[in-house]
């Protein structure tokens, strides 16, 4: 396990131990501060607090999946971060990230699709997007004549913030909570790092959203858009993988009723 895998692993198993409430754990020593000793956690899980202490340093090592599950157990994790530990836990990627190259076919897919539609790769870049997503996320889409990061964009581009108007901080915590799963598989990459570096000099908010470690998946939702000439509309969105390369994703927004 790398060093920055290890880190990123205790820094997950710490920041959900200190969400939990000790009032919520009947079971366990009851306590006045916010959050759980880590007595407590190893304990439910099943393992020495020694170790358990090791763990959230970075310093433990890998654990096996039997463990790895008896802490999300512990730990109280839904779907989504239990998934992410396991992640976290897996033997590290050996390979740099690249930009991903886009299936020509599936970009001519797409070009003619009325609803708005772009292609992401690993990092959230935007590979590519139909002319219905350009109109969509206007002008401020384009930067320098070329697409954007989709995380950049949102968190850093007025054109992004104004996108969401009062859901915007809302819609950026989500957004970062969704990315933080990516980086995390990338855990050290200077690709990622370097996003995240310009993700923190320029969102006030970010660092202490990154910081909360929080996770989440949504390959299917409703957001709720601002059109500089159209004004609010509603759309689903839901997201694919590409079988050609599952690296990428396509992601298509279909309006509805308000």
């Amino acid at each position: 396990m790398s060093d920055q895998q290890a880190r990123a692993l205790g820094d997950f198993l710490r920041t959900r131990r200190r969400r939990l409430d000790s009032e919520e754990r009947p079971s366990l020593r009851r306590r006045r501060t916010p959050g759980l000793r880590r007595e407590e956690i190893a304990e439910a899980a099943g393992i020495g607090v020694d170790w358990y202490t090791r763990l959230e340093q970075g310093r433990g090592g890998r654990p096996s999946a039997v463990v790895v599950d008896g802490l999300a157990q512990a730990l109280r994790l839904d779907r989504a971060e239990a998934e992410h530990l396991r992640t976290l836990a897996a033997p590290p990627l050996r390979i740099a990230f690249a930009p991903e190259t886009v299936p020509p076919a599936l970009a001519r897919v797409i070009a003619p699709f009325p609803q708005p539609a772009y292609l992401t790769g690993r990092r959230w870049d935007v590979l590519a997007a139909n002319a219905a997503a350009l109109e969509m996320f206007g002008g401020g889409f384009l930067e320098g004549g070329a697409l954007p990061n989709i995380v950049a964009f949102v968190l850093l581009n007025p054109a992004g913030r104004a996108l969401f108007g009062d859901g915007w901080e809302a819609q950026a915590r989500r957004m970062t909570a969704q990315f933080r799963v990516a980086y995390d598989g990338f855990a050290g990459d200077p690709a990622f790092t370097a996003l995240v570096a310009r993700l923190q000099a320029g969102c006030a908010g970010f660092r202490g959203w990154w910081e909360a470690h929080d996770v989440r998946t949504a390959p299917t939702g409703v957001k709720r858009l601002r059109h500089a000439a159209r004004g609010w509309t509603t759309y689903e969105y839901a997201t694919f993988q590409c079988n050609e390369n599952p690296a990428v994703k396509l992601t298509v927004y279909t309006p509805v009723e308000e």
